[in-house]
């Protein structure tokens, strides 16, 4: 298939809810290896298809060698707390250290509608609780404290007013 471009923050596709997939067809075979082809370029370890511009209600990720996706997922449990840095493909060049939870489960289905359970700790726990932040239309700066929420739109804006005085983009596609 094909690596697809990201959407970048302000982008309404991003804080739109996704719809639950309920057809299991070739446009959604072409859309998870489209996924999952994305998801592998370095430095990637979770992708959301609103971040490729899909509506539909999937993910991929490809943390530690391992490569997966699910359809229609859900976190069913949530263990433990992790403090971590945390960015996002769709903010590029922004980090900040969030809590989340040390190991987490989703389930969701694969392309032949079967029940698909992933479990993991660490930053596999981390990217399944985000990606599936994505699918509700949540970004990972929306749950930081204030102090360092501050910090992150400061730091988006000072990128917005060098982009339009002719410094750097304000999004790699810029």
């Amino acid at each position: 298939m094909s690596v697809r471009p990201l959407r970048y923050l302000g982008d309404p596709v991003l804080r739109t809810p996704s719809d639950p997939v309920r057809r299991f067809d070739d446009a959604l075979a072409r859309l998870i290896a489209d996924l999952l082809d994305t998801v592998q370029e370095p430095g990637r370890a979770g992708l959301a298809a609103n971040q490729i511009g899909s509506s539909l209600a999937a993910f991929a990720y490809n943390v530690n060698g391992e490569l997966g996706y699910l359809i229609n997922p859900r976190i069913v449990e949530c263990e433990g707390e992790y403090d971590g840095p945390e960015g996002c493909l769709s903010i590029p060049g922004i980090s900040a250290d969030r809590r989340r939870c040390a190991s987490a489960t989703a389930t969701g289905l694969n392309l032949q509608q079967e029940q698909v359970t992933v479990s993991g700790t660490g930053e596999l726990a981390r990217c399944l609780q985000h990606e599936t932040d994505h699918l509700r239309g949540e970004l990972f700066i929306d749950r930081l404290d204030k102090a360092e929420r501050r910090r992150i739109m400061r730091q988006l804006h000072a990128r917005e007013l060098a982009s339009a005085a002719g410094g750097i983009p304000a999004s790699p596609s810029d």
